[in-house]
């Protein structure tokens, strides 16, 4: 029964995958990876993927130890250093981050960390304008991928300056909860299991992080990489959350905002079984090494050095787009 079950799964996938493939935006996509990857027919098909997945799985170990998502790391270094064109690396990018969330989403909402009150009004704007920013990117990258590759090297540059600059707070302290926060109902408690005691929390100034969040949607679409670096300075800084609270909501909230920009380049066939399967393997495996390395490891000397890479990627993605050449 279980060969039956196993037989049946394969086949599943496999028809996914060709159906995929042999769609007519798919079938262009599969023929402009191809072009793409193999450069001429130098090189075995097989190649790209392989170094693709060895790479993603360094990229899952520093991810974790590091505290970001994997996505912000993906799309920027990946679209700098491989051959492949800009659309595919943010689809599947936001794929990646998508892989996380799910994985991580139900457990959060069972330990009542992440909060649904809190989730879901964010989560309508910023997939909203996720799906804005999907098109905007899409159309731009049709009229010239080199905006989009400058423009993406700008945002990860800033990325680093906000990891460098923000330091967030265990338990914001909010004396008074702001009115359209007291209407939502946007505040509960969680039991801190490091502390031993229940925290109760509430929001403040939350207009503001609404508005903040339909920047991190449109941001989210346009360049595949997530919202986890963006999400959880405006909800625990600016809106006052706890952090485990506002990290747990994030992690939710990703499952949400990626799914529906995802969708946008799936049907555009942006989303290549050939690039995202050895990404998604690759980070998923090296993220259970990275949690398993973490007890060892030193976290902020790790967050330096990550810091330092998406500084070097964003600056690597405004060369390649400007065609300067200087970064090799």
């Amino acid at each position: 029964m279980f060969n039956n079950l196993t037989h049946s799964i394969h086949r599943i996938i496999l028809a996914a995958v060709v159906g995929v493939l042999c769609s007519p935006v798919g079938g262009f996509a599969a023929e402009a990876v191809e072009k793409d990857m193999l450069g001429g027919g130098d090189k075995p098909w097989w190649f790209w993927p392989l170094i693709l997945f060895v790479f993603c799985f360094v990229l899952g170990i520093l991810a974790v130890m590091a505290g970001v998502g994997g996505g912000v790391l993906y799309v920027p270094l990946v679209s700098g250093f491989f051959p492949f064109h800009i659309d595919f690396v943010r689809g599947v990018g936001l794929m990646v981050a998508l892989a996380g969330a799910l994985a991580a989403g139900p457990g959060l909402l069972r330990r009542n960390l992440a909060n649904l009150r809190l989730a879901l009004p964010v989560a309508l704007i910023a997939s909203t304008f996720s799906i804005i920013g999907a098109m905007l990117g899409l159309y731009l990258s049709a009229l010239n991928p080199d905006i989009i590759q400058v423009c993406l090297g700008a945002t990860i540059v800033g990325i680093a300056a906000l990891l460098i600059f923000s330091k967030n707070s265990e338990k914001p302290v909010v004396t008074r909860q702001d009115a359209f926060g007291m209407a939502l109902g946007l505040g509960g408690v969680y039991w801190d299991e490091g502390a031993g005691e229940s925290v109760e929390w509430k929001t403040h100034r939350t207009v503001l992080g609404f508005f903040m969040f339909i920047l991190i949607g449109l941001v989210a679409g346009m360049f595949g990489l997530g919202a986890g670096w963006a999400n959880v300075p405006v909800l625990n800084l600016m809106m006052g959350a706890p952090l485990k609270v506002s990290v747990a909501t994030s992690k939710f909230l990703l499952s949400i905002t990626d799914t529906s920009a995802a969708w946008i380049y799936m049907n555009r066939g942006c989303v290549i079984p050939l690039i995202g399967v050895p990404s998604i393997v690759g980070l998923m495996l090296g993220s259970l090494l990275g949690v398993k390395l973490l007890a060892i490891a030193k976290p902020k000397m790790i967050r330096v050095f990550v810091i330092c890479v998406l500084l070097f990627a964003g600056l690597k993605a405004m060369d390649k787009g400007l065609g300067l050449g200087i970064l090799g």
